[in-house]
């Protein structure tokens, strides 16, 4: 696409990190909502890229594919929460106990 390489290895990067932060349960909401939005963002960005570069074609809407992915999860997460707050949940682990209570 004619980007530099440095462009795409800080991309992984931050992707690795950004997955990380999403299943790592001790990471604060604020954080996670930004990571969200930070994919939401390279989704996008990347259909665009796609685009402008091939055309319009198969490969062009695979991000948004991804994206819809990430709506859904993003969806699901937000009735989770809800769901814990509301009821107060907390989970067991075999050393500690995880709670879904914001603390």
């Amino acid at each position: 696409m004619g980007y530099p390489d440095y462009f795409g290895n800080a991309l992984v990067v931050f992707k690795v990190l950004g997955a990380l932060a999403l299943i790592i349960p001790k990471i604060p909401n604020r954080i996670k909502e930004w990571v969200y939005a930070g994919f939401a963002f390279d989704f996008i960005f990347a259909f665009i890229s796609h685009w402008a570069v091939d055309g319009f074609g198969a490969q062009t809407l695979i991000p948004f594919f991804i994206l819809a992915i990430l709506v859904t999860s993003y969806i699901f997460r937000e009735k989770l929460q809800k769901y814990q707050n509301e009821n107060n949940v907390t989970y067991k682990t075999k050393s500690n106990v995880i709670s879904s209570i914001p603390q």
